[in-house]
């Protein structure tokens, strides 16, 4: 480690000198590394530096070494430091600390409070229903602090798939509907009502978590931005849950989501309209990740029958408006009254939804999850 990077590092945490630890890991595609380092003479026995180091070359595993590709981890860094130097949370959405950060030509150093040293040392590669909910508790609380808060120096949209950031992907996927489709998709998780900060990155190896594995800290905030909240959702349960899971389970931990989310949000919250509309995100948000993979690696072991059936589920309904509302323009430029032309549409729409739900059998989970809104609201 260079000596002004160490001279950093024992200002800000007041210690004496420093012994460089384990490497906890490289960062994608060879842009650094995170490291421990062992403090003497300090309050803190140890902190993590990620060091970020641009490579001449970069080794991603899919081949996506672009220059696109590149100004994007770049940014990504960028958005990262200014997270952690202008934002923060609480013990409900715990994050690390950050001490210092600065950068040095093509070096980037943050300099963050070791978690394992304040009670989070546990990863998890598997977890139980308890560690999952601990992390959409964290989510909950995540999304209910940033709600309403405009990402300022974070990414406008959030998440590392987000269709504007990845069109190359979006290029090399073969799904023709989907790739019609994108767009819109796009458009109606951006335009959501109700908007918060998105973690952006939130899969199951960024999670800490505590020896009970009942609480939780995140780390790694390069994707951070602004966007609907079921992105983090879908994302997270998607990483450590397959197929038959996930087909079981979606439904009850979206209803304990949405309990956290609720004991969160701040009163004034019109938070029936927000659990509305956010249980409608939910498949618009499976299914933008599923493009992003689609055309990313599309042997990934997420492309899954679940994903496959609310992609559909979403296609067919995309595929259903843009068929009436086609219709409806067509009949009214031949000067048919927009009540007729309203009925000729919705018999055409009718035949079309019709044919399409022949091709298989749609996801069920909506169903399932409108029954169990419905049924709280009438408790309540």
């Amino acid at each position: 480690m260079k000596q002004e990077h160490q001279d950093l590092i024992l200002q800000a945490c007041g210690a004496s000198s420093l012994r460089v630890g384990a490497k906890i890991q490289t960062l994608w595609s060879g842009y650094g590394e995170i490291v421990r380092l062992h403090l003497e003479g300090s309050e803190r026995p140890s902190v993590v530096v990620k060091h970020v180091k641009f490579p001449e070359e970069a080794e991603h595993p899919g081949g996506w070494n672009t220059d696109r590709s590149h100004t994007r981890k770049v940014r990504s860094y960028q958005v990262e430091t200014h997270w952690y130097q202008n934002y923060s949370t609480n013990q409900s959405c715990r994050t690390p600390a950050c001490l210092a950060a600065c950068s040095y030509g093509d070096e980037m150093l943050i300099v963050l409070e070791d978690l394992d040293v304040a009670g989070y040392d546990q990863r998890r590669t598997s977890v139980k229903d308890r560690e999952i909910k601990a992390c959409l508790s964290w989510l909950a609380h995540f999304h209910a602090l940033f709600l309403g808060v405009a990402p300022e120096g974070l990414w406008p949209v959030g998440t590392y798939w987000h269709l504007e950031t990845r069109p190359d992907e979006l290029e090399a996927m073969d799904h023709a509907e989907l790739k019609v489709a994108a767009g819109d998709i796009d458009k109606i998780l951006s335009e959501c009502r109700f908007k918060t900060v998105v973690h952006g990155d939130a899969k199951l190896a960024n999670f800490c978590f505590s020896q009970s594995g009942r609480d939780v800290a995140a780390v790694d905030f390069q994707y951070v931005g602004g966007g609907c909240g079921m992105k983090d959702v879908v994302y997270f349960l998607g990483s450590c849950m397959e197929e038959r899971e996930c087909e079981k389970r979606v439904p009850g931990l979206l209803d304990y989501y949405f309990t956290e989310l609720n004991q969160s949000v701040k009163k004034d919250v019109d938070f029936a309209a927000l659990e509305k509309e956010w249980r409608e995100m939910f498949a618009f948000a499976w299914t933008d990740f599923h493009r992003f993979l689609l055309g990313w690696m599309p042997g990934h072991w997420k492309i899954n029958r679940y994903s496959k059936q609310l992609t559909k589920e979403k296609l067919v309904q995309h595929l259903c408006s843009f068929h009436f509302a086609t219709l409806k323009l067509n009949i009214n430029s031949f000067g048919c009254c927009e009540e007729k032309a309203d009925v000729a549409s919705g018999l055409s729409l009718s035949h079309t939804i019709t044919t399409t739900r022949r091709a298989g059998r749609q996801a069920s989970w909506e169903g399932e999850s409108r029954r169990r809104y419905h049924k709280s609201k009438q408790k309540s």
